[in-house]
């Protein structure tokens, strides 16, 4: 854990990104990500937001990010989330 309880997320030594896999490790980072996962990989669970997941609903409102439905549930592509900080640091740093 991080400061203020947050999760850190890290690389593996070849620069793939790693997610928390809930024992207490760490795993490798999906391409297609969950929408718990896509919280994570944006540690909008660890920012003090209220809802994580309606902000992911406001970024897909908001055309910043696009979300893929596989049968009921929305996937999110990790090169998808990429381009949503890349937008946002844009945008912060105009």
């Amino acid at each position: 854990m991080g400061p203020e309880g947050s999760v850190e997320m890290t690389e593996t030594a070849n620069g793939h990104p790693v997610l928390p896999d809930g024992n207490g490790g760490y795993g490798p980072c999906p391409e297609l990500l969950t929408e718990d996962e896509a919280v994570m990989y944006l540690r909008l669970d660890s920012t003090g937001v209220r809802d994580p997941r309606q902000s992911l609903r406001f970024y897909r409102e908001k055309g910043l990010l696009k979300a893929t439905r596989v049968g009921r549930c929305l996937r999110y592509r990790r090169i998808e989330l990429d381009r949503l900080l890349e937008r946002l640091t844009k945008t912060r740093n105009r």
